[in-house]
């Protein structure tokens, strides 16, 4: 059973990471004034399969807990948030949704962390890396906010 569900988690995850594929970041992103701290473009795709792994074991063994509804809800909501920020950020440009939106993914990893702890803590702490990630992703998208000005002005217009 936990391989069936485990896949399933796999599948969500993978779903929300195709719309890299289909929002890339492209000339618009690298021509953005960002921090010196900016991971390298290889760091993004190695650093997701590893967190989408350690997301679809925690959403497989929080699934088969008992009194698991907080915990479910918390990792549909994270995925459906995470499935939304690349093609609001790269997609539509729009620096400052998209920090909107990463600061609720933000929140609903946390939250789900906490809920899936309480019922499986190896589901909770698979979560910790995620929400380290989640951290240094919303400090990226605040920083190339406050670089790049302009640019953040005409996303929201």
């Amino acid at each position: 059973m936990f391989w069936l569900l485990f896949c399933i988690f796999f599948a969500a995850c993978l779903g929300a990471g195709i719309t890299g594929g289909l929002f890339p970041p492209g000339p618009w992103y690298r021509a953005l004034n960002k921090p010196s701290w900016t991971p390298p473009d290889w760091v993004f795709p190695v650093t997701w399969m590893i967190l989408y792994v350690c997301m679809a074991t925690a959403g497989a063994r929080a699934a088969m807990a008992e009194g698991n509804g907080i915990a479910m809800a918390f990792w549909a909501m994270q995925i459906a948030f995470n499935g939304l920020w690349t093609p609001v950020f790269f997609g539509l440009r729009n620096i400052r949704l998209g920090l909107g939106i990463i600061v609720i993914l933000w929140l609903t990893v946390l939250c789900g962390l906490l809920a899936m702890w309480q019922i499986d803590w190896i589901a909770g702490a698979l979560f910790v890396p995620y929400l380290v990630w989640v951290t240094i992703a919303a400090a990226l998208n605040a920083a190339v906010w406050r670089l790049n000005p302009d640019e953040a002005a005409k996303g929201s217009a």
